[in-house]
């Protein structure tokens, strides 16, 4: 074959490192614009972001030539660093280290989309760790309840 080829959607998850230094609703759109930004930079495609004060969903088409571990360091590095530039509210913001990756067949691509799309009513039933949880379990990933939120 000579060319390498490859379509390959990824649905990530993060969370903010402090529960005391949240994402501000009027912060929310310029940060996942921010964030679009950079997937774009790494030649990847961005689907959707959206999230709620604590935690973020992205849903992109990931380039054949980034890692997720690379692609979600940048994105998350990144976007640390610029949000700080909003003032004293963010001096301290960071995110968690870890991060869960989900592969999306093209098929639910819309489904995950609309999740995605409907996280702040999602959130005001089920708490950031039940879904995230499911999320693991759904997706058959081994873990360890005493790491997954340090």
């Amino acid at each position: 074959m000579s060319q390498s080829l490859s379509k390959l959607y990824i649905h990530a998850i993060f969370h903010v490192k402090n529960d005391a230094c949240l994402i501000r609703p009027q912060d929310e759109k310029e940060l996942y614009a921010y964030m679009g930004g950079t997937i774009k930079q790494s030649k990847s495609i961005p689907i959707i972001i959206n999230g709620t004060e604590n935690h973020i969903h992205i849903l992109c088409v990931m380039s054949k030539n980034i890692a997720l571990a690379t692609l979600l360091e940048d994105i998350k590095t990144n976007s640390s660093r610029w949000i700080k530039t909003f003032g004293p509210h963010y001096r301290e913001f960071a995110w968690q280290g870890g991060y869960a990756g989900y592969s999306v067949s093209q098929s639910k691509v819309e489904i995950v989309k609309k999740y995605i799309e409907n996280q702040k009513i999602h959130h005001q039933t089920q708490s950031f760790q039940d879904e995230y949880i499911r999320f693991l379990n759904e997706n058959d990933v081994d873990y360890n309840e005493d790491y997954l939120w340090t």
